[in-house]
This record gives structure tokens, C-alpha cells and sequence, in this order.
């Protein structure tokens, strides 16, 4: 299953939780495309306004592109910015608020698609709310590279793999990079892996993906599901046999099987967020249909 859309024009709500005073919801990606286990999409809160105090019977991420949102969780407020990824996962309590400064924008995937039943999101008392914008509005920044920390993190995308790979630091006292985070300088690619198992994801990843002039994914298909937010750039694919350029603003979701590749040949630089549901097997997640050609052509030689 394929889909393309674009994301990037006017918003235009769906009606998903109209109760809530303030709140918007885009949908990207839902079971009208074919997908099981994907349900991507774009929420806007406007300023001052607060979404009660929930839990989904689902897992989901979010990150932000626009305005400085507070989430919740337990009894801290945490101020996100742009760049900012958050992971719920399954039955955990959080709340998001705007406060002044501004809507907020985030894209958001939930796994495994929701079923529209009532006990996808449940709204849940509340007799301690904070106030909107966390402890008596002064919410603080989530302390990233603090290990207690968890499931949130930072990241807006990667320099030039020239600029990326240059080291300006004192080798003590480096700031560590992390196993989450691959230049494949080969194909021009660099990935950096952002709700994944490390960040206490089960059942979903979402990663950024970032293409050097030039990079290239060959055509290829996985056990699982795909969807592509493209950020920024445009970039060659070719998705079952059928070439189309993808630019900054679209969304494409490629379900179990389809065949495709990206190549890089605009000379600028490519961005987008990826997603995956489920999260890929251990082992025999790729599979390069031209490796597969040449065995059934060896065999057929006599």
C-alpha cells in the first residue's frame, strides 16, 4: 500500500477530539490508507489552551516543529522547543499545554493504530492538575544528557557529513555522540535514531534521516511499515517501479513490501522524519530485490 499527501498547506482538522477546547488534529497516515499499525499525524494546541490528563491503550511519540509546548508527566512540566521528541508509552499519564508565545505543532505517531473504540485514550482525574504551563508556570527544559531522564531527547538534524565529521572539541571532554546516531558516509546518509528501544519504545521507532548530494538508498522493501515526513529538500524515489520526486511538505506511507529507494540527485541537502511499525526484526528487516535477481539468474544457467 502507497500513499502521498502533502502536509504542508493549510491545517485542516479531522474533528479527532473536538472536546477539547483549542486542540486540532491532522491525520497523515490512518487505516483509510491501509495501515495496521500506523497513525501518523499533526496536532496543533493554541496559546493558553491544555488537553486533560490522558492515557492511550497504544504507544506514541511526538516531535515538535512549532512553538514552545509543555508536557507533563507525573507532577513535572517539561518546556519543549522545536526539535524536541517525547515517547508515551503504553497507559502512561501526560498532559500538553500551550502556554503564552504562541500555538504549538507536533507530529505524532501512534502504534498500533487506533481502533476507535472508546479505551483508545482515556481522560483521567485529575485532582492535582498543574498549572498550564507546569509548576506555577515555570516549566524547565528536560535535563538532556542527565541519566535519570527519560523518554525525551533533542535533535534537528544533521550538518553536511563534511561539517559533522570535522572535530573543533579537545578530545577530553568531548560531549559523547552516542550509539544512536550513523554517517554512512558510503551512500551519504546519516540517521539518527530518536524513539527507539533506548528510549523505551516497544513497538514503534522514529528516526531523522538526513541525505548528502548525491546519497543513495538502493530499492528495497521490509516486514513492516514506513512513513516518510519530508522536511526539507527533494529527493528522487522510486516506489514499485514508479519514479517520483518527493519535496519538502509531503508525506509518503509505504506499507509491508513495497518496494523503494531514494536518490539524491537535486545537489541540495535532503531532510525527513521516518517512522517504522513495528519495530523492525532482529535480523531480515532489509531485503534488496536485485540480490535475489542474481540468485534466480545463477540458477536458471544451465
Amino acid at each position: 500500500m502507497i500513499h502521498v499527501r502533502s502536509w504542508q498547506h493549510a491545517f485542516e482538522d479531522d474533528g479527532r477530539d473536538g472536546s477539547v477546547p483549542g486542540y486540532a488534529h491532522q491525520s497523515l497516515v490512518d487505516r483509510s490508507m491501509g495501515a495496521v499499525h500506523t497513525d501518523l499525524g499533526l496536532a496543533r494546541l493554541s496559546e493558553g489552551a491544555r488537553t486533560p490528563r490522558h492515557a492511550h491503550s497504544f504507544e506514541q511519540s511526538a516531535y515538535v516543529l512549532q512553538g514552545r509546548p509543555v508536557v507533563e508527566l507525573g507532577d513535572t512540566g517539561y518546556a519543549l522547543e522545536p526539535g524536541d521528541y517525547v515517547l508515551f508509552p503504553v497507559g502512561t499519564p501526560h498532559r500538553w499545554s500551550a502556554p503564552a508565545g504562541g500555538d504549538a505543532v507536533w507530529l505524532e505517531l501512534g502504534s498500533p493504530h487506533l481502533t476507535g473504540r472508546p479505551d483508545d485514550t482515556v481522560v483521567l482525574s485529575d485532582p492535582s492538575a498543574l498549572p498550564p504551563a507546569g509548576r506555577a508556570g515555570r516549566a524547565d527544559r528536560p535535563p538532556f544528557g542527565d541519566p535519570t531522564l527519560r523518554h525525551f531527547g533533542h535533535f534537528a538534524g544533521t550538518d553536511s557529513q563534511a561539517d559533522a565529521l570535522a572535530l573543533h572539541d579537545p578530545a577530553r571532554g568531548r560531549a559523547p555522540a552516542g550509539m544512536d546516531t550513523a554517517l554512512l558516509a558510503y551512500s551519504g546518509i546519516s540517521v539518527k535514531m530518536m524513539v527507539d528501544p533506548g528510549l523505551g519504545a516497544d513497538l514503534s521507532t522514529m528516526f531523522m534521516v538526513d541525505y548528502e548530494p548525491g546519497g543513495a538508498a538502493q530499492v528495497h522493501d521490509h516486514p513492516f511499515e514506513e512513513s516518510y515526513f519530508f522536511l526539507q529538500g527533494e529527493i528522487e524515489g522510486e516506489i514499485e517501479g514508479e519514479v517520483r520526486t518527493f519535496r519538502a511538505g509531503e508525506v509518503l506511507f509505504c506499507g509491508v513490501g513495497v518496494l523503494h529507494g531514494f536518490f539524491n540527485t537535486s545537489g541540495g541537502h535532503v531532510r525527513w522524519i521516518e517512522t517504522q511499525a513495528p519495530q523492525p526484526p532482529r535480523r531480515h528487516s532489509y531485503r534488496w530485490p536485485s540480490h535475489w535477481a542474481r540468485l534466480a539468474e545463477r540458477s536458471s544457467q544451465p
